[in-house]
């Protein structure tokens, strides 16, 4: 072996550490990797294929891919050309990505990924809020995690999680979220402009829906968090024909006049075969500079429907937190800065720090579910 091969393979073993940030897998597994040749000089060129024009990662990865280059011994000098992937090549990436299989729903009955939806029965209960942090909660514990706002008419998690303005990259036909604190997000609102509002009948937020399940790549998930919007419309049920398996949480404030839509949408959930598996009740009250609780919005509005939920059924439905008004939570929310990130110390944060925790404990059940193998 030559002096110049062997450095070959070593900025090429170098190059493989270098992540794709929207994809999130070694750029050498991603076939963006062409040739690499030194000379006798120590003079290194890279061969860097991206897979779109203006590719908004592309600054990031040559710079990544520069350095990984010259962190190599006896690399003196680094050169990266850079060239965009052939329709074909990115056909055979997306391919590759999909791990051979033709467009689907990526997360079917036998996927392990846990897939989580929260939802209200009326609106501005701060159902959105409690998902973006839950969601920022658990990528913070180490878990992959995605994100689907499925609220198409009310769209707010893009703003809240910090993406305003954010667009998905298209590789083909797979569209790639954007990530921020570890969590990768799709929205609505990442496709229209100005925020305008999205009128809409029911076939047309079907497809929505179904194409965020089956054209965005979310890779392997750990979670897959669903923002429902309030109510038992169309996309509940849309989403309860496409995701049967799916896991329910039902937020609701201590009103008793909230609580009772939320118990409906918890209703439509289980008629599809989806599992409630507990109940948040959210601004459960303002703590006082005297330690004391002002209870603006009523109490017990989250242990009524947990009750209420649990009659009759094998497993009682639990209050997973009740959490309480909090000004730091709703700026953080404004702001685009996850209060658990922001303020883990707020007793909002450490209500919905709480479920996290709970949810991070229990993976996804196999009771009731084929397996992928047969005994012989």
């Amino acid at each position: 072996m030559s002096v110049a091969s062997g450095l070959d393979e070593r900025v090429r073993d170098a190059l493989s550490r270098v992540i794709d940030p929207e994809i999130r897998k070694p750029i050498t597994e991603l076939d963006m990797i062409g040739g690499v040749t030194s000379g006798p000089d120590g003079a290194v060129t890279v061969g860097l294929t991206l897979t779109i024009v203006g590719c908004p990662a592309a600054d990031t990865i040559e710079r990544d891919v520069r350095e990984a280059a010259a962190s190599v011994d006896g690399v003196t000098a680094v050169t990266v050309d850079v060239s965009i992937m052939t329709r074909e090549q990115r056909t055979a990436l997306t391919e590759k990505l999909r791990g051979g299989r033709s467009r689907e729903l990526q997360f079917g009955p036998q996927t392990l990924t846990r897939i989580i939806a929260i939802t209200s029965g009326k609106g501005g209960v701060g159902k959105s809020t409690i998902t973006a942090n839950l969601a920022v909660a658990l990528a913070a514990r180490g878990l992959a995690v995605g994100l689907v706002d499925a609220d198409v008419f009310g769209f707010s998690i893009p703003g809240i999680l910090g993406l305003a303005g954010a667009k998905p990259t298209k590789v083909g036909e797979m569209i790639l979220p954007p990530i921020n604190y570890g969590v990768k997000v799709i929205s609505i609102g990442m496709f229209v402009e100005d925020n305008a509002a999205v009128s809409w009948r029911g076939p047309m937020l079907h497809r929505t829906i179904q194409q965020f399940l089956t054209d965005v790549y979310f890779g392997d998930l750990d979670v897959l968090l669903l923002d429902l919007p309030p109510g038992t419309g169309d996309v509940a049920i849309s989403l309860g024909q496409l995701l049967p398996h799916a896991d329910v949480i039902v937020v609701t404030t201590p009103q008793g006049a909230a609580a009772e839509v939320a118990e409906r949408s918890a209703t439509v959930a289980r008629q599809t075969g989806q599992r409630v598996i507990g109940v948040i009740e959210n601004m459960s009250g303002l703590v006082q500079p005297d330690g004391s609780v002002l209870e603006l919005f009523g109490s017990g509005g989250g242990a009524d429907v947990a009750a209420r939920l649990s009659a009759g059924q094998e497993q009682a439905v639990p209050v997973l937190a009740a959490v309480p008004l909090s000004v730091p939570l709703r700026q953080g929310g404004d702001a685009g800065v996850p209060i658990v990130l922001s303020d883990p110390l707020d007793p909002a944060s450490v209500a919905i720090l709480s479920v996290a925790e709970q949810l991070a404990r229990g993976g996804r059940g196999l009771a009731g579910r084929k397996l992928g193998f047969t005994v012989s």
